[in-house]
């Protein structure tokens, strides 16, 4: 995945968004904090001691097929994002993965931040550049767990449609995709 050249992905009166990769030894703490909020817990299951979500981080990273991302607003963090090829991601077996599929998960860390509308907008720029920096993805797959109604809405606010249900082994997912031209 490219890394973020600190061009803005997005830019309005609230600030300026980009994002840089995760350091998982400098933002596991960070990530912990948000991972273990009681909102986020259900869906990510990640809450925990800050070494598990260090580990966590540490895959994601020696994976080659995914980068974790901090979103940052004017330089300060306020969103967690992980950025994959999800033709090379065990959801591949799940789903019928086409070449070079890009694939988004997504987590606004602080409340502040959560409810305000922000998600869909960020969404939508985070994945227009997922799609501009790899001209052969045709789509970007979501699997969001389906009681996580307000995730679900903010992937449809962006673009995302809903192809199908998955039984995964750690929830039940709306398998969704948001082409180029959406």
């Amino acid at each position: 995945m490219t890394q973020f050249d600190e061009t803005p992905l997005y830019q309005d009166g609230g600030g300026t968004f980009g994002l840089r990769a995760v350091d998982p030894e400098k933002d596991a703490e960070l990530v912990a904090a948000w991972m273990n909020d009681p909102e986020v817990s259900p869906y990510w299951e990640l809450d925990g001691p800050v070494e598990r979500i260090a580990a966590h981080l540490w895959t994601q990273v020696e994976s080659g097929y995914s980068t974790p991302y901090l979103g940052c607003v004017d330089g300060t963090p306020m969103s967690y994002w992980e950025l994959y090829r999800a033709d090379l991601d065990p959801l591949s077996r799940y789903y019928r993965a086409r070449p070079r599929d890009a694939g988004v998960h997504v987590l606004l860390g602080p409340p502040a931040y959560r409810g305000r509308g922000l998600g869909p907008v960020l969404l939508r720029a985070v994945t227009d550049w997922q799609l501009r920096t790899d001209p052969y993805a045709e789509r970007v797959v979501a699997e969001p767990d389906v009681r996580n109604i307000r995730s679900v809405r903010a992937f449809e606010r962006a673009g995302f449609r809903v192809a199908s249900y998955l039984e995964l082994p750690e929830k039940r997912a709306a398998l969704m995709f948001r082409g180029r031209t959406e």
